[in-house]
């Protein structure tokens, strides 16, 4: 087949012997790259036909996609091959050999990173279609998948542009003796490019060990902050306010951190009330049950009403409730303190909490009494020299002192 088709350039060069000969080598060669053009746009419309919703539009955006490159590499090879019948003079047809031998390499590593976009990107939509977005298998996929095509492309990259320079001679020697003297130049390289190979292998500890993940949801400098961007040296947390952390990526196998979504994207909200101690606590307990049970927020899963502490003036009353992720839980804690603030001021108006002060009487029952201060209940106190160790006497149960306190 490549006999005929340089048979066929051949007598196309023929057809233009009336010019000059380097004229009629050049309109031959333009030739072979027009019919690469052809036979390429003409198998891209082949594949295109292609039917199917699934597999055929995988194919049919694979085709599109790899269409630059492929086409640019197919009239390489056509010129390539027509050029040993063109005709021109030996060193002309040697640097042209060169450059279509430098052309074709890069445009195979740039074939070889569009084919690992593409096909990771159809990789990550086949499994978004069948799973939650808070689902921890996605987004663990997401982060693999992401992490390792971008160590691809770097490493596509590096031999690219190697395997480009090694086909200069000068190049290529250089190289060699760089690999027989190694061992200095690798230590000065190495000492050179530390940050950026601490934090290359860092990224592809984190696909692995999968510390943090896309979308997870972290507390770093005080700041809530979703993992938006992992790249290769660098992590993109966006916080609440739309403002973004840069931190490299080194830092979360350095340092210690907060993941609120490393298992499950599922919390747990704490609500805490502060209530006087008249405070109905069946009512409130009842209330909050019917504000969580009702509210499109909580999952069913948590909730629960208890006194966790109390003080001189008040009760500490945590509410717990569960959602389906961060942001919910914030939403539905919201929702619960606004409903039972509501609840306590219209309808237990006793329960919200007060400062108290109080009274008491001196022992010659002179002291800071005004009229119009309510009395609290009687202070049992024993008799002045009473000792009430065991077995001696003093005041029985019950028997009043003489001091009276009083609160307001």
């Amino acid at each position: 087949m490549k006999n005929e088709f340089i048979t066929v350039l051949t007598d196309l060069k023929n057809l233009f012997g009336w010019l000059p000969g380097p004229v009629s080598s050049i309109l031959m060669l333009c030739a072979a790259g027009l019919m690469a053009e052809l036979f390429s746009r003409f198998f891209t419309k082949l594949v295109l036909r292609i039917p199917g919703q699934k597999r055929g539009a995988f194919i049919r955006t694979f085709t599109m996609a790899m269409q630059r490159p492929v086409r640019i590499m197919l009239v390489v090879l056509f010129v390539g091959t027509a050029l040993p019948a063109s005709g021109l003079p030996y060193e002309m047809i040697q640097a042209t050999t060169h450059t279509l031998l430098v052309l074709f390499v890069l445009m195979l590593g740039y074939a070889a990173v569009v084919a690992t976009r593409i096909l990771s990107e159809a990789y990550l939509a086949r499994i978004n279609d069948k799973n939650d977005k808070d689902d921890i298998l996605l987004r663990t996929h997401m982060t693999q998948v992401r992490m390792l095509r971008r160590t691809a492309d770097l490493l596509i990259g590096f031999l690219t542009v190697g395997a480009s320079l090694m086909t200069f001679e000068p190049v290529r020697q250089y190289g060699l003796s760089l690999f027989a003297s190694a061992g200095a130049a690798s230590l000065v390289v190495g000492l050179a490019a530390r940050p950026l190979l601490t934090n290359l292998f860092a990224g592809m500890q984190i696909a692995m060990t999968q510390p943090i993940r896309m979308e997870d949801l972290i507390i770093i400098n005080g700041d809530w902050a979703w993992v938006e961007e992992i790249t290769s040296t660098y992590v993109v947390l966006r916080v609440w306010d739309w403002r973004r952390h840069i931190v490299p990526i080194s830092y979360f196998l350095e340092n210690t951190f907060q993941n609120w979504t490393h298992n499950s994207a599922a919390l747990i909200g704490v609500v805490f009330l502060y209530v006087d101690f008249h405070a109905p606590m069946d009512r409130i307990r009842e209330r909050l049950r019917e504000i969580v049970h009702a509210a499109p927020l909580w999952d069913g899963k948590v909730f629960d009403v208890q006194v966790a502490d109390c003080t001189a003036q008040v009760m500490t009353v945590r509410v717990i409730a569960s959602a389906r992720s961060a942001m919910q839980s914030w939403d539905l804690r919201c929702e619960i303190r606004e409903q039972i603030i509501a609840f306590l001021r219209d309808e237990c108006p006793e329960a919200l909490p007060r400062e108290r002060l109080a009274y008491v009487a001196s022992a010659t029952g002179q002291g800071g009494m005004h009229e119009g201060m309510m009395l609290s209940p009687p202070i049992d106190r024993p008799p002045p020299g009473a000792y009430h160790g065991p077995g001696q006497g003093g005041s029985a149960p019950g028997t009043r002192g003489q001091g009276q306190g009083a609160y307001q």
